[in-house]
């Protein structure tokens, strides 16, 4: 999942992907209705590959947490949290059960989720590139292993 080029702006609801650089700043579309539109650099946004959720041991990337819900709900979007608080912190809990309450808010739970809806709904959402590497080192470490038994290698020698 690559968020690289999407950000979120303070003080505009949504998210954004970066279209190009200008002089004084950045040009960004809105995922929600298209609009391009300046974001200059004295604006507060943040990068989604940059954010990351307190946990009782550590810190926990976005990406992370954002496949963690589209395992927990088979790739379906989740309801509005505002609407139903309860359900929405539930979900959370489960798929992030050591998230540090004590410096977390239910805001913090709304924005993810509502976040991860607009990245599911434009097809953002994918396996996180460690998981795909390590199933790939894997397979790797299973070809070197038969080459170091003594078992012929590609160039045919023992």
């Amino acid at each position: 999942m690559d968020l690289s080029k999407i950000l979120t702006i303070a003080g505009k609801s949504g998210l954004f992907e970066v279209v190009s650089q200008s002089r004084n700043g950045l040009i960004v579309e809105s995922l929600n209705d298209g609009k391009r539109q300046p974001v200059f650099a004295t604006s507060r946004s943040s990068m989604l590959e940059d954010i990351s959720l307190f946990t009782d041991e550590g810190d926990v990337p976005l990406k992370d947490v954002l496949w963690k819900i589209h395992q927990q709900t088979e790739g379906q979007p989740v309801d509005n949290p505002k609407k139903d608080p309860e359900k929405a912190t539930r979900l959370f809990e489960e798929v992030l059960p050591d998230y540090d309450r004590d410096r977390g808010h239910f805001s913090d739970i709304r924005k993810v989720l509502t976040w991860y809806n607009i990245l599911l709904e434009k097809n953002l959402i994918t396996e996180p590139e460690e998981e795909k590497q390590n199933e790939g080192e894997s397979a790797e470490e299973g070809e070197s292993e038969e080459t170091a038994s003594g078992k012929k290698d590609s160039s045919g020698k023992k």
